[in-house]
C-alpha cells in the first residue's frame, strides 16, 4: 500500500489558497455570548444529570452551563478542565449527538432538541480569560513517571499526574505532540494550530518534559523504562491501517486515509497538495467520512465511499454521514471490495490505479453473503478507512513480551493496572471503551490516579 508521500499521478485542484482555506474553517461556528446564554437557559439543571453519565471523563455539565449562563466563563471552563484536560478538542470532535446530548432530557416530550452542550463547553474554554494556568502542582513527591505517548491519553495522564507533584517525561515518538489531535482528525474540526495550542496550555503546569523521536521497540525499550521510572504509563495509540487483501494493492493511487490525513493536517499550502480526480474511500466510520469530505474539499471532481453493509451498520454517526452528503460525497452501501484495476501498460510497484471493482452484497442466514452482482468505480485514488491495529513492533524487547493481551490489545484491569508491576496503559492500545478522544482522556486521568495511589501506598508501607 502507498505510503504517506501522495502518488505522482494526482495533481493540486488548482484552486486558489483563499479558497481552500475558506473550506477548511471550522465546520460549526462559535456560538455568539447572547447565543450562550440564551442556549445556557435551555438547560434544565438535573439533578440526577444523565448528560454527565454519558460523558466518559464525566464533566460536571449541568454546573458548568449554569456558570455560563451566570457570565462566569472562567469557573465553566475551569470546571470543565478539571475533568477533562482536553476538554477544548473534545468540544471540537467528540461526537457529542451520542453521547451527552443523546441523553439530554431535552430529548424528551415534544421539543426534542438537546441542549448544545459541546458548542457551549467550547464557548467557555474559547473565552475563558485565566490569568494563570488553573491547575497548581502539589508538593513533589519525588517520583519520576514515563509516559510513552504524547497522544490525548499519555497527555491527559502526564497533567494528572503533575497535579499529584510527581515528575513526568513523556517519550513521544512524531515530531510534535498531540497524537490523534495533531494528525488524525479532519482539519476543519480542529483549526488554526488548536491541537498544538491546547498542547501548550496543558504543559504551563510544569513538572512535564516532552522528549520527541523516541518510538518504542525502535529507540525506546519497556524493560530500560521500568528500570528508570517509578511507573510507566502506556498510551501507544494504534499504528498500523488493516489492508483490504487483494491483489494490486500496491498500486500508486491506494493509501491508507490516516496516511493521507497527517499530510494535509501538517500541509502549509492546501493549493500544492496533489489530490485525486476521482476519489473512492472504502470504511463506514469516522475516519472514513473526515477523509470523504475532505477530498472533496480540496478538489477532487468525485468522491464515492463505500461500504459492505447498510447505512445503520455505519459506526459513523447519522451526523457525520448528512456532512458527507452535504460535500457533495457519494455513499454506496451493501457492496464489499473485489478487485483492483490498473492502467494498461503499468507494471509492477509503478502500477497506477484506474478503477475498483465491487461485489453487492446481502445478509443470509445471519451472514454477509454477496448476490452475485457486481459494479466497477473508475477512479484513480482509494482511501482505506477500515480500522487500525496495534503495532507489536513497539513491544518486541523481552521484557514487553511479558504484558498480558486481551486479543490483540493489551490487557489491563478496572484501574488500568497491566500484568507487569507498575506498569499501566489506555487509549486506543487497550480493548476497554470505544477509539474515541474523550475516552482516551478519561484513560489517561483514570491511570494517573491508579500511578499515584500505587505509589503513595509503597510510601507508606516504606
Amino acid at each position: 500500500m502507498t505510503t504517506s508521500s501522495t502518488p505522482s499521478h494526482w495533481a493540486p485542484s488548482g484552486l486558489a489558497e483563499e479558497a481552500l482555506s475558506a473550506r477548511f474553517t471550522d465546520l460549526h461556528p462559535a456560538l455568539t455570548k447572547r447565543q450562550a446564554f440564551i442556549e445556557s437557559s435551555r438547560c434544565l439543571y438535573c439533578y440526577d444529570a444523565p448528560c454527565i453519565k454519558a460523558c466518559p471523563t464525566s464533566i460536571d455539565i449541568p454546573t458548568f452551563i449554569r456558570r455560563i449562563h451566570d457570565d462566569n466563563l472562567d469557573g465553566a471552563a475551569s470546571e470543565i478542565l478539571d475533568a477533562n484536560i482536553l476538554g477544548g478538542s473534545c468540544a471540537r470532535v467528540c461526537p457529542t449527538e451520542i453521547l451527552c446530548e443523546q441523553s439530554c432530557v431535552r430529548n424528551q416530550g415534544d421539543e426534542c432538541q438537546p441542549v448544545l452542550i459541546g458548542l457551549l463547553q467550547r464557548h467557555a474554554l474559547d473565552n475563558a480569560q485565566f490569568e494563570a494556568h488553573p491547575f497548581t502542582r502539589a508538593a513533589s513527591t519525588g517520583r519520576r513517571i514515563a509516559v510513552v505517548g504524547a497522544g490525548p491519553a499519555g497527555l491527559s495522564c502526564a497533567h494528572r499526574l503533575a497535579r499529584f507533584g510527581h515528575d513526568v517525561v513523556i517519550f513521544e515518538a512524531e515530531e510534535k505532540a498531540g497524537g490523534l489531535n495533531e494528525y488524525g482528525i479532519a482539519r476543519y474540526k480542529l483549526t488554526d494550530d488548536f491541537a498544538a495550542r491546547e498542547v501548550e496550555f496543558l504543559l504551563e503546569i510544569g513538572g512535564i518534559e516532552i522528549r520527541h523521536g523516541q518510538r518504542l521497540g525502535d529507540n525506546l525499550a519497556l524493560a530500560a523504562l521500568t528500570r528508570e521510572f517509578d511507573s510507566v504509563f502506556l498510551g501507544l495509540g494504534l499504528g498500523t491501517s488493516h489492508a483490504l487483501g487483494l491483489t494490486g494493492e500496491d498500486a500508486s493511487g491506494l493509501m491508507a486515509a490516516t496516511d493521507f490525513i497527517k499530510v494535509l493536517r501538517q500541509s502549509g499550502e492546501l493549493n500544492a497538495l496533489a489530490v485525486p480526480r476521482h476519489a473512492v474511500v472504502i470504511g463506514a466510520g469516522n475516519t472514513a467520512i473526515d477523509i470523504a469530505v475532505q477530498a472533496k474539499r480540496l478538489g477532487a471532481q468525485t468522491v464515492d465511499l463505500v461500504y459492505r453493509r447498510g447505512e445503520e451498520q455505519m459506526s459513523a454517526t447519522h451526523h457525520e454521514q448528512e456532512i458527507a452528503r452535504a460535500n457533495g460525497v457519494m455513499i454506496h452501501t451493501w457492496a464489499r471490495p473485489l478487485a483492483i484495476d490498473v492502467a494498461s501498460g503499468s507494471e509492477g510497484g509503478d502500477a497506477a490505479l484506474s478503477a475498483m471493482q465491487f461485489a453487492r452484497t446481502r445478509v443470509e442466514d445471519g451472514r454477509l453473503v454477496d448476490t452475485g452482482e457486481t459494479f466497477t468505480l473508475a477512479c484513480d485514488g482509494v482511501f482505506t478507512a477500515i480500522g487500525q491495529g496495534f503495532d507489536d513492533a513497539s513491544l518486541s524487547d523481552a521484557h514487553a513480551a511479558g504484558l498480558a493481551r486481551e486479543g490483540a490489545k493489551i490487557e489491563v484491569d478496572e484501574m488500568l493496572r497491566t500484568s507487569l508491576p507498575g506498569v499501566y496503559a489506555g487509549g486506543d492500545c487497550i480493548a476497554r471503551g470505544q477509539d474515541l478522544t474523550v475516552q482516551a482522556v478519561a484513560h489517561g486521568k483514570l491511570a494517573a490516579e491508579a500511578i499515584h495511589h500505587d505509589l503513595m501506598l509503597k510510601v507508606e508501607a516504606a
